[in-house]
């Protein structure tokens, strides 16, 4: 392929070009700046993106207003289709960033869909004013709360009309291409558009809703929009370190996930030596098995488990039954509901569902290990067990160190589902972890959101130092490191 470096003009158009399409891509799914929220009815967390694939996000808070006849149906739909209309802009906008990367036959091309996608943009935005005027002339428009949604659709004219001079300004700079060019893409490229949305769904994810963080500077009640109003600072903060009851939860939540975490490290190397012994199976047949038999668990839910412990541990349950019948108990227990020994009860059940798929990179590790070693340490009169000492385990060692440090890392991230379905009014002293907590004060209990986003972000900030931290300190005894 023959590359033609483009010329000043050209790339400048085009930098400001791709600017322009990932501020609209990502202001499709910001919230505060949706061009659709044409009504304080619906809901101020939906984006443009969720307006656009759920009619339900429009409509759902209209319920009433409908059924009484205080707002028409057609405003709705026709917001519905706005959305669609200005997301199709968003979607056309991305593939042209994508062809924005090729030869010149591709470059032409991106100019032409970002024109395409600028005019597809504003009649999107008209539709949604449209849809604004008839909701403002509803047979009762104080039920109907319409309200233009003046920033978010100037921001959004603002990202279109400059998407549509920078591609007319790089169509315009960009050569014309030879009748018979191909639509070619350099191999590095290639490559990144293979990964890139795997690469979005994490921006989306994992980064997107640190934006929510700003919730514990707030005193933010549910039902209510957020506004420099309900500011309170480092309120909620203070209140963490000061309030004695909060102080002394926090304590005993902070020691449960500690525990339970440093427990699931203690024994984290049960998978490696699961896989080595699997793996010195002669039979084929009986080594899938054991492997298959060992792996399902971790794909039944923490409810089915629930049940199973249930059945097994509770007051009539097996357990206690086959006790019975052999006259070493006169009264049943209901072991879940003893508040004593519930780490270990976790890890256990933790360890039943999960050893087997935990043991799967091991195996795959194994595979990789050059075979004449083995052959050399036979000649040389090393037994079997000899031979997984000096060759098997020191060849799964750096696998190990990886998942230890990503695994001291995620130590304050011990999970939810499994100490929420075993979670009652015994245990719960022992068994709420940070997780649990943060679903508790948030949701459950209280709906104090913004001490949940503030014990949730110290979580996030104290993980990420610890996976830095243990990062350092396998470099330095190491020499090596995973970041």
């Amino acid at each position: 392929m023959i590359k033609t470096k483009p010329a000043t003009q050209e790339r400048i158009s085009m930098l400001t070009l791709r600017m322009c399409i990932v501020a609209a891509f990502f202001a499709a799914f910001i919230p505060a700046i949706n061009p659709a929220r044409i009504s304080n009815l619906i809901s101020q967390n939906a984006s443009l993106f969720t307006n656009a694939v759920s009619f339900g996000s429009i409509a759902d808070n209209f319920a009433r207003a409908l059924n009484r006849g205080w707002v028409y149906q057609s405003p709705l739909t026709i917001t519905r289709l706005g959305a669609v209309i200005t997301g199709l802009a968003v979607a056309v906008f991305v593939a042209a960033f994508c062809v924005s990367l090729g030869n010149i036959k591709m470059r032409w091309l991106c100019s032409k869909l970002a024109v395409v996608a600028s005019v597809i943009g504003f009649i999107g935005l008209g539709v949604l004013g449209f849809a604004y005027n008839l909701l403002a002339n509803s047979p009762d428009p104080g039920r109907a709360e319409a309200v233009f949604p003046v920033t978010s659709i100037a921001v959004f004219a603002i990202i279109l009309m400059l998407a549509f001079i920078s591609a007319v300004f790089m169509w315009a700079a960009t050569p014309r291409p030879a009748p018979d060019a191909k639509y070619e893409l350099d191999a590095k490229y290639r490559l990144f558009l293979m990964i890139l949305p795997f690469l979005v769904l994490v921006a989306l994810f994992a980064y997107l809703p640190l934006w929510g963080w700003r919730y514990s500077f707030f005193d933010f009640q549910v039902g209510t929009a957020l506004s420099m109003d309900d500011w309170v600072g480092l309120y909620w903060f203070r209140m963490l370190v000061e309030n004695p009851a909060t102080r002394t939860r926090v304590m005993r939540v902070l020691i449960n996930t500690l525990g339970m975490s440093f427990l699931g490290l203690a024994f984290s190397w049960l998978p490696m030596v699961f896989a080595i012994f699997l793996s010195e199976f002669r039979s084929a047949k009986y080594k899938r098995a054991v492997q298959s038999l060992t792996t399902i668990p971790n794909f039944i839910s923490w409810v089915l488990v629930y049940s199973v412990a249930f059945a097994i541990f509770s007051t009539d349950g097996f357990f206690n039954w086959v006790l019975g019948n052999l006259g070493l108990i006169d009264n049943a227990t209901n072991h879940l509901m003893n508040n004593n020994n519930v780490w270990w009860q976790m890890w256990a059940w933790g360890t039943w569902r999960g050893l087997g798929w935990g043991a799967i990179i091991y195996i795959a590790s194994i595979s990789s290990i050059d075979p004449q070693l083995y052959e050399a340490a036979t000649v040389d009169g090393a037994g079997r067990f000899k031979r997984m000492w000096h060759i098997t385990v020191p060849g799964l060692m750096p696998t190990f160190f990886v998942l230890l440090l990503l695994g001291i890392a995620n130590i304050l991230n011990s999970g939810i589902e499994q100490h929420m379905v075993f979670y009652n009014a015994a245990n719960w002293e022992t068994i709420e972890t940070i997780n649990l907590y943060v679903f508790h004060v948030g949701l459950a209990q209280g709906n104090h959101i913004p001490l949940a986003t503030l014990i949730g972000m110290t979580q996030s900030i104290v993980s990420l130092v610890l996976l830095f931290s243990a990062n350092w300190l396998s470099r330095l005894l190491r020499g090596e490191s995973i970041v």
